[in-house]
């Protein structure tokens, strides 16, 4: 069958049980949603409107920030309507966009903690060179590459995968993303397993990047107590969010790729959101609990902001 100039209707993944839980999974998707936009709407209106926070550090996680609730809005919307309307159905045109803005997130995401580690290694192994280096035009600059470089690879991804003819209709997971899109059509993917591989490899230089980043700074934390209290309060929230976003991306992938037809599907559906949910509520908090000076702003009636530890204000 041909792709003609109306939308083509794919199927996804109906989650099991539907029909007994659907309305508790509403619920429940509902709520992680709105706590994702409230924690990351309430970090960036404190980030913009306290000028105590016009620091490079906070202007990238600020943009992570943003990065979290547009790759969300790609997922829990579409997923909550589905639910509603216990109809599991999307057309392609659809399903391109939400492959689009998940991937985009998700590939800007190893842009911005690529970004990150700079502006930490600058901040520890080079500090006297911090704000020559890190200007507020120079930030503005890598938050515009860190969105502007993902989101070329994405368009161009995505638009090799819909070009092609359908010849299947259904996606075995719960949303759309590309390599699926891909494995619909009946025509050679070589194309496609090429420029993913060239995808891979540029993001698999990022995180080599990021890697060596972050031996030199324990390396420099090593012989500073100063630098090793600065490594504590904001090196390590974002190393350990790094890890967790990378092992669930691994799998996303590989699952996407090759398929786990051994791997119960609650646990495969489980795993696959992981990647959608977790880093987007867990990034947020590890930042808000761990520097006092966002914390008190943020949320000033946290138990913990009350907490007398040492202020990372002027990093």
């Amino acid at each position: 069958m041909e792709n003609s100039s109306y939308p083509l209707m794919l199927t996804l993944m109906v989650p099991s049980e539907s029909k007994s839980y659907r309305h508790i999974y509403f619920i429940c998707f509902l709520f992680l949603y709105l706590l994702i936009l409230s924690i990351n709407v309430r970090l960036i209106s404190v980030i913009i409107m306290e000028k105590s926070l016009q620091e490079p550090m906070f202007m990238f996680l600020c943009n992570l920030c943003v990065n979290v609730i547009y790759g969300a809005s790609g997922f829990y919307p579409i997923f909550l309507f589905n639910l509603l309307l216990d109809s599991y159905v999307i057309s392609s045109y659809l399903c391109a966009l939400q492959t689009f803005v998940i991937y985009s997130s998700l590939v800007t995401e190893v842009t911005i903690l690529t970004v990150m580690s700079y502006d930490r290694y600058v901040a520890i192994c080079r500090p006297l060179d911090y704000h020559s280096k890190l200007t507020k035009n120079r930030c503005l600059k890598l938050i515009l590459l860190s969105w502007i470089i993902p989101n070329c690879y994405t368009v161009t991804a995505v638009l090799l995968s819909n070009l092609r003819k359908f010849c299947k209709y259904h996606i075995d997971k719960l949303y759309c993303d590309n390599w699926s899109v891909v494995k619909l059509s009946c025509a050679s993917n070589f194309v496609n397993t090429i420029f993913g591989y060239v995808i891979i490899i540029t993001f698999v230089s990022l995180l080599v990047f990021i890697i060596v980043s972050y031996i030199k700074l324990i390396a420099a934390c090593k012989a500073c107590l100063e630098n090793k209290k600065k490594f504590w309060q904001t090196c390590l929230p974002h190393l350990l969010s790094l890890i967790s976003f990378i092992f669930a991306l691994l799998f996303d992938v590989m699952y996407s790729r090759y398929g786990a037809n051994d791997i119960p599907e609650s646990l495969r559906n489980f795993l696959a959101l992981e990647l959608l949910i977790v880093p987007a509520i867990v990034n947020p908090l590890i930042y808000v609990l761990n520097i006092k000076t966002v914390r008190k702003r943020a949320f000033p009636s946290c138990p913990i902001s009350k907490v007398n530890v040492h202020s990372s204000k002027k990093l």
